[in-house]
């Protein structure tokens, strides 16, 4: 196993020093089964010094998450086409942006939303984590406002979109994408067929 570089210590920084050394261990070692001994032996501090901070390994690994979910909502906004003249050129990008982010950090996407040790429900009602979801009530409910997107409860809505951009997600992280059985432009692909089932038609003008 090939250690994480080492990154200087310094006094008042000790929180960041354990989640950064964190991040970078779940980034390399694609999994989180590191021990907060470890974390801190990496760290260069002391075995007793991510106690200060974090009560128990569940506690660290609870912040990387909410730190994904952060990362995830600013590329998410960042992503929002500023005069998106239809939903699909706004969802598209946002779809794109989601994608990425869980192909580029695929451990971290996991650990995300992963229920083991029955931390998942806690975790998605934190409002860091509640504010991805936001990011996409907001736009379904932009558009039912404008008369563009069929009235139908909108958590319902976004629960649809979610589940199947997460579930591509998933299988783009393990590699299950591949052309011959779901096309050249799965994606793509996916959220024409969601807006289909989300927009009303408008007439052409």
């Amino acid at each position: 196993m090939q250690a994480a570089p080492h990154r200087p210590y310094h006094h008042g920084d000790l929180r960041r020093a354990i989640i950064e050394t964190a991040l970078d261990m779940l980034r390399t070692e694609k999994d989180w089964q590191f021990t907060l001994r470890e974390v801190a032996r990496r760290a260069g501090v002391s075995h007793a010094a991510p106690y200060k901070h974090f009560p128990d390994r569940t506690a660290l690994l609870v912040e990387l998450a909410m730190i994904g979910f952060d990362r995830l909502r600013e590329a998410l906004v960042e992503a929002k086409p500023e005069a998106p003249r239809s939903l699909l050129e706004e969802i598209t990008p946002i779809s794109l942006a989601y994608v990425a982010f869980g192909t580029d950090n695929p451990a971290l996407y996991r650990l995300m939303f992963s229920a083991e040790e029955g931390r998942a429900v806690g975790m998605h009602l934190d409002q860091r984590a509640l504010a991805v979801f936001d990011v996409v009530l907001d736009m379904l409910g932009r558009g039912q406002a404008a008369g563009t997107i069929r009235k139908r409860p909108v958590r319902g809505q976004a629960t649809a979109a979610w589940a199947l951009i997460h579930g591509i997600t998933l299988l783009a992280i393990d590699g299950l994408l591949v052309p011959e059985k779901v096309g050249s432009a799965p994606l793509e692909a996916a959220i024409a067929t969601l807006v289909d089932g989300l927009a009303i038609p408008q007439p052409s003008t």
